[in-house]
Parts: structure tokens; C-alpha cells; sequence
């Protein structure tokens, strides 16, 4: 993708399916990677993968992502880390939610008030936020994830308009059933795992689920010189499942 050479992409979730896959795919396009996951083993397996750097910190706390952060030079952030607990509303209970909410909506909100300042003084920068197709058409089992999700496409289409003079983009990308640990385990095991898995697929206009590799291609283009006149956009990788207008 044009314009990535050189460039230092930071990628929160990245030691995970979809987040490993993001940082291969800004590795090919020649960025600088520095790799952001709670799990220090993930994180330093795909830095030395990609050849970056390790950042070892839970975005859900503010300080110590910023003291990870540092003086780091960031050029493109996506904040692709994120964690579902599959119940019904009524069956969960407040200190749930909360988890929830730290890890999906707080912890981007963290990256980009840590982040932002040095993009607004350098005049340049992409955000990509990874929301989910949950937060646009409901997802049975996922409300308060789903809440979080559609208030992460919220804020960035506010904070696109304010930054838009700015010389920085913010977008959103909304992958649909993903073949990952989080769906594996929705799904369960065995004979009644693999019904919902076959239900799933014949939802699905393409007829699989999508697959981590599925995901860096549209993540990078937002990323890329390419898409410098496109902002505050929410693009769903679905399969077809969801079409959104």
C-alpha cells in the first residue's frame, strides 16, 4: 500500500488471531510495527515476527499505557483489542459489564487521548478502530459488548469531524463471524457446536466464516496514502452477512 514504508503502526491485540494477522500485513507494506498486548509471550512472538517492538500493558489501565507509550512515535493506531463474555443481559451482572466496557470502549478511548496530541501537532495520522458487526445489527448473547462496539462507531465519526482539517483520518472496520478462540468458544464443542457453526455459515451469503487473514487487507488500505480522503466510514468484512448502507 502506498505511503507505509517507514511508517510506525501500532496495533493494540496484537499477540491475537485477527491482530497478528494486522501486523504480518503492515510488516509486508514495509511499516514499522511496534506490537501492544496485555500477554507478554503474544506480543513478543509476532514483534519478532514482524521485526518490532514489544509493548507489553493493559489498555483498559490509562497510566500504564501511557507510561508504555512513552516518547513512541505513532504514525498509525489501531485499536483492535478487544473481549466478549457470551451471555444473555439478563443472566449477567454489573462487575461484568464493567469488564466489558473497560477493554472494549475505554481502552480504545485511552490510545486515542494518549496518542492523538502528537498526531494534532504533527498535522498527520490514521486511526483504525475495529468495531464489530454485533454493533450494528445485534448479536443474541453480546448486548453489553455490542454497546461498546456501537459506541466505539460513534465516537470515531465525532472525532473524525473534529479532526478532520487536522491531516488525520479515523475509520472504522467491522469484521463479521470470524473464525477465532472468542468464537470458537461461543460456538462450544462437539455435535451442538458444530450445528450453530453450519447454521452460521448457511446465514452467510459466501458460505464460510471469515478467517483472521480476512480482516488486514481493508485495516492497512485505511492506513494507506490510498485512503487519505476517507474518514469517519464504518466498513463491515463480512462475508455479506450484514449489509449496511
Amino acid at each position: 500500500m502506498k505511503g507505509l514504508a517507514g511508517k510506525t503502526a501500532l496495533v493494540t491485540g496484537g499477540g491475537g488471531a485477527i491482530g497478528s494477522a494486522i501486523c504480518r500485513r503492515f510488516a509486508e507494506a514495509g511499516a514499522k510495527l511496534l506490537v501492544a498486548d496485555r500477554v507478554r509471550e503474544a506480543a513478543e512472538r509476532v514483534a519478532q515476527e514482524c521485526k518490532g517492538k514489544a509493548l507489553v500493558f493493559d489498555i483498559a489501565d490509562y497510566a500504564a499505557a501511557k507510561a508504555a507509550l512513552g516518547a513512541q512515535s505513532v504514525d498509525v493506531l489501531v485499536n483492535n483489542a478487544g473481549w466478549d463474555r457470551f451471555q444473555n443481559f439478563a443472566d449477567s451482572n454489573p462487575d461484568e459489564w464493567q469488564q466489558l466496557i473497560d477493554i472494549n470502549l475505554r481502552g480504545p478511548l485511552h490510545m486515542q487521548h494518549l496518542l492523538l496530541p502528537q498526531m494534532l501537532a504533527r498535522g498527520s495520522g490514521r486511526i483504525v478502530n475495529i468495531s464489530s458487526d454485533a454493533a450494528r445489527v445485534g448479536s443474541s448473547g453480546e448486548a453489553v459488548y455490542s454497546a461498546c462496539k456501537g459506541g466505539v462507531i460513534s465516537f470515531s465519526k465525532t472525532l473524525a469531524r473534529e479532526v478532520a482539517r487536522k491531516g488525520i483520518t479515523v475509520n472504522v472496520v467491522c469484521p463479521g463471524p470470524t473464525d477465532t478462540p472468542i468464537l470458537r468458544g461461543f460456538l462450544g464443542e462437539g455435535e451442538a457446536g458444530q450445528k450453530v457453526y453450519d447454521a452460521l455459515v448457511r446465514a452467510i451469503p459466501m458460505k464460510r466464516v471469515g478467517q483472521p487473514d480476512d480482516i488486514p487487507g481493508v485495516v492497512v488500505f485505511l492506513a494507506s496514502e490510498e485512503a487519505g480522503f476517507i474518514t469517519g466510514q464504518v466498513i463491515s468484512v463480512s462475508g455479506g452477512l450484514t449489509m449496511a448502507g
